[in-house]
């Protein structure tokens, strides 16, 4: 089957190519979608998907990504790009002053779309918020630690296998997977 990876990040089809090698075929398409409002990540990559597919009527994925923090009641969920682009990594550690739980999550859905309908993928990276450590990544990555390490402390290699947006692609992967082979 061939994949059309819709996002305006040639990075993230580069991600997606690699790990879908000798399983699809992939090509990136760099098709400009709305931005749907829902507090569900999955709600947010569905609507993508959905306005993708009726312009490319083609098998096709979308993604979208959140970042919530649990002492702030999941703030700032699927708003993460804009407050990251607002208040930054210091406005967050300045929200968290004197806050004792530091757990916070990402969480990447992937809509898969297709003539039969679009169904998502989850992946989810537990985590603590703690002060910015490394050099490597972006956005959060430097606030954000996974197994004592921030994203922005652990090799790009490495990261891109533990991520959650590696989790929804590993997720999608073993269901295309088992629907070849049913």
């Amino acid at each position: 089957m061939r994949l059309a990876v819709v996002t305006s990040n040639a990075n993230k089809a580069r991600e997606a190519a690699a790990y879908f090698a000798g399983v699809l075929e992939v090509e990136h398409v760099p098709l400009a979608c709305p931005e749907f409002r829902h507090a569900d990540v999955g709600e947010i990559a569905r609507g993508k998907a959905e306005f993708a597919y009726q312009t490319l009527s083609r098998p096709l994925i979308v993604d979208d990504t959140a970042f919530f923090i649990d002492a702030l009641r999941g703030f700032p969920g699927p708003y993460a790009a804009y407050v990251q682009d607002t208040i930054g990594n210091a406005g967050v550690l300045k929200l968290m002053e004197g806050v004792e739980n530091r757990d916070a999550h990402f969480e990447t859905a992937i809509a898969f779309a297709r003539e039969d309908g679009i169904r998502i993928f989850r992946g989810v990276l537990p985590g603590t918020i703690v002060a910015p450590r490394g050099t490597d990544g972006f956005g959060y990555d430097p606030i954000f630690a996974y197994e004592g390490r921030t994203l922005a402390e652990i090799p790009l290699f490495e990261k891109s296998r533990i991520s959650h947006r590696a989790r929804a692609l590993e997720a999608f992967r073993a269901w295309i997977e088992r629907e070849r082979t049913a």
